[in-house]
């Protein structure tokens, strides 16, 4: 019977190139690392559970790509450059065509983004997935959520909503092959090359969208100490969001949904967006602005103003 350290190295083990930064992967107790001397370690770490992340039909590379894009969206966030990355894998049986299908989304992405997996460890258990990201962030270029200033505007990349719409057909079987929707939802895009930008741009506070707009501004806006007006006229909508439900549902989608691993920002009120989207092929839209009073409005075409309480976003052990 195939064990544990013979499917590592059957299917893991070509994501582990030696050099650079990594001196030893999987293999050993330990991975041994050693980070450039000038920059400063950025490291997350998340979890993915079946039925509480993806649905329990998801194909198993969306799986993979997806458990690496959650981390290297959080390294976004950071304006770090991807570097490596730990898994750990916990699943129910020894299925080598799942397995495959997993390290080929998994790899993919790692491929792409130029990370090496440096290590990990699987188990026998209910699927589950925790992924450990690191990278490096020049000295002084870091953003966290801290920074934000009256006066700057609000800044979002992409298009959120589209994954809370991906979600919402597939649990009602309404998908078919090629939805954008669900591909949003399958195989989201961490916006790595925006976040590396975004520092000498003049961003001052950033954070990535994972457990809805609102709820993931709001961050933001406590951390920094300061309010925040959206216009609700500029969030920005692609037309197959705008079809996919009525304008409430859609709002409900862009301002609550989550899942969509978009990087939310602030920053000068006159900053750039439009040479952000032409650097990066990335949309990016100034859809606020940072207030000196506390929390969150939605400023209405018609100058009207509602609190943003209705989309609190997704938490785990919340209502």
């Amino acid at each position: 019977m195939t064990d544990e350290f013979e499917l590592i190295r059957r299917y893991f083990s070509v994501l582990t190139p030696r050099g650079g930064d990594v001196l030893r992967g999987p293999g050993d107790d330990c991975a041994l690392l050693r980070p450039p001397p000038d920059r400063e370690l950025a490291v997350s770490i998340d979890t993915l559970v079946e039925d509480v992340h993806f649905p329990a039909a998801t194909a198993a590379g969306d799986i993979g790509w997806k458990s690496l894009a959650c981390g290297l969206s959080d390294l976004a966030a950071a304006g770090a450059q991807p570097a490596w990355c730990l898994l750990s894998l916990t699943c129910p049986a020894v299925d080598e065509a799942w397995l495959a299908a997993f390290a080929d989304g998994f790899g993919a992405l790692a491929n792409r983004e130029g990370v090496t997996l440096a290590g990990g460890d699987m188990s026998r258990g209910g699927l589950s997935i925790t992924v450990q990201v690191a990278g490096y962030v020049e000295r002084g270029r870091e953003l966290t959520r801290s920074g934000a200033q009256v006066g700057d505007g609000v800044f979002v990349s992409g298009w959120p909503g589209r994954a809370a719409a991906g979600l919402a057909r597939r649990l009602a079987s309404t998908d078919s092959a090629g939805d954008p929707l669900v591909e949003a939802l399958n195989r989201p895009q961490p916006r790595t090359a925006l976040g590396q930008r975004l520092a000498a741009a003049g961003a001052t506070a950033c954070i990535d969208v994972s457990d809805g707009l609102a709820a993931d501004l709001g961050h933001i806006l406590a951390a920094s100490g300061v309010g925040a007006g959206l216009d609700a006229a500029a969030l920005p909508i692609t037309p197959e969001l705008a079809a996919a439900g009525s304008a409430e549902q859609v709002r409900a989608w862009v301002l609550g949904g989550g899942d969509d691993y978009e990087l939310c920002f602030t920053g000068p009120d006159d900053l750039d967006a439009e040479r952000l989207t032409a650097t990066d092929g990335v949309a990016v839209t100034r859809i606020g602005r940072i207030t000196g009073g506390g929390g969150l409005q939605l400023v209405e075409p018609d100058g009207s103003r509602s609190a943003s309480a209705d989309h609190a976003g997704y938490r785990h052990f919340g209502p």
